[in-house]
C-alpha cells in the first residue's frame, strides 16, 4: 500500500529507519522503505549501507538535486501511495504510519501533509536562527495549516498517490537549494489536487548553523526568482508566496529598500550569523536579497 521514500544527503538515517521499521512491523498492510543516497560523503555512506539488507538502498555517485532525486523514486516504488520523508526527520509518535494508513483508507485521493515540529529545548546561538524560524513559522498545527493548504505545503513529510505524482512531478530545472516544494504545491493547486493537512508531524532532528542557513536562504531566493520567470510572473504564484507578495506590495519602494539593504546587509548578516536573532530582521534580510536579485534581473 505505501512506499516510504527517503532521499539521503550527508546524514545518518539509522534512527529514522529503525523507528519506521518497528512501525511497519505493526501494520496490517503492505509497506516498503526505499533509501536513495544523493552522492553523500563516504563517511555517511558507510553509516547507512548497513541498513540495506532489508531495505531498497540505492547509491548515486553524483548529486542530482532535491527535485530530481524525489522523481527518481518512481523507478523503484511498487505501491500505490508514496510517503516522502526528509532524512533528518525523527518520528515522535508510535502511530505515525498508522495515521497515514487510516487517512488513505478513508480518503484515498488527496495529498496528505503531516507537518513538522521542532524540539522545545533552545539550541546554542550557533544554531538559533534555523530553530527559531522553524518554531515560529513552520511548526504550525494542522488546523492553522489547513486554512491555506497549498501555501503550507512542505516536502519533508507528505503522502501522495503514485499516479498523481507520476502526472505532477518535481520540476528538475530547479537544481539548487530551496522552493522546489513551493513550485510543487503550486502545481498541485493548478491541477486541482486537494491537499489535506493532518496532525501527524515529524520532529526536525537537525538544523543548520546560522551562516549555513543564511547561505541556503540566499540560494533559495535565487531559485524563487528563477521559478517566477519560468512561470511568467504568474499572479497566483505571487499570491501564494509571502515573500513575493510582500515584494510586490512594496514595489514602488524597491529602490530605497535596495539602497538601505546594501548599506545594512553586512551588519544584519553579522548579527543573524552570531545568533542575535530577530525574525523581523530576518524577513527584511530576505526581502533585501530578493530586491537586489530582481533589480539585477531587470
Amino acid at each position: 500500500m505505501i512506499s516510504i521514500c527517503i532521499p539521503i544527503y550527508n546524514y545518518n538515517v539509522t534512527d529514522l529507519v529503525t523507528q519506521l521499521s518497528e512501525q511497519i512491523d505493526q501494520l496490517d498492510c503492505l509497506a516498503e522503505m526505499i533509501l536513495i543516497d544523493d552522492g553523500s560523503a563516504d563517511a555517511f555512506r558507510a553509516q547507512n549501507e548497513g541498513l540495506c539488507s532489508t531495505k531498497k538502498y540505492i547509491k548515486l555517485e553524483k548529486n542530482i538535486g532535491r527535485s530530481a532525486i524525489r522523481n527518481l523514486f518512481l523507478n523503484y516504488a511498487k505501491y500505490e501511495h508514496l510517503l516522502f520523508l526528509d532524512c533528518d526527520a525523527l518520528i515522535p509518535s508510535d502511530f505515525f504510519l498508522r495515521k497515514y494508513v487510516d487517512a488513505i483508507k478513508n480518503y484515498p485521493d488527496p495529498v496528505f501533509c503531516g507537518g513538522r515540529i521542532y524540539p522545545e529545548k533552545r539550541p546554542n546561538r550557533n544554531n538559533l536562527l534555523r530553530w527559531r524560524y522553524g518554531v515560529r513559522k513552520e511548526s504550525q498545527p494542522y488546523a492553522v495549516r489547513s486554512k491555506n493548504p497549498n501555501r503550507s505545503f512542505m516536502t519533508n513529510n507528505f503522502l501522495i498517490r503514485t499516479k498523481v505524482f507520476e502526472a505532477i512531478k518535481f520540476d528538475e530545472s530547479l537544481v539548487g537549494y530551496g522552493h522546489e516544494d513551493t513550485l510543487f504545491g503550486f502545481e498541485l493547486k493548478k491541477n486541482n489536487v486537494q491537499i489535506v493537512h493532518i496532525d501527524n508531524p515529524i520532529l526536525n532532528g537537525d538544523y543548520e548553523e546560522n551562516e549555513t542557513y543564511l547561505h541556503q536562504t540566499e540560494k533559495g531566493i535565487s531559485n524563487l526568482v528563477q521559478m517566477l520567470k519560468y512561470k511568467n510572473y504568474d499572479k497566483n504564484l505571487i499570491e501564494d508566496v509571502t515573500l513575493l507578495r510582500t515584494y510586490y506590495k512594496l514595489y514602488t519602494f524597491r529602490k530605497p529598500i535596495k539602497i538601505v539593504f546594501r548599506l545594512c546587509k553586512p551588519v544584519i548578516k553579522y548579527f543573524l550569523a552570531k545568533g542575535f536573532v530577530s525574525l523581523y530582521l530576518f524577513d527584511f534580510y530576505k526581502l533585501g536579497i530578493l530586491t537586489v536579485i530582481m533589480g539585477n534581473e531587470s
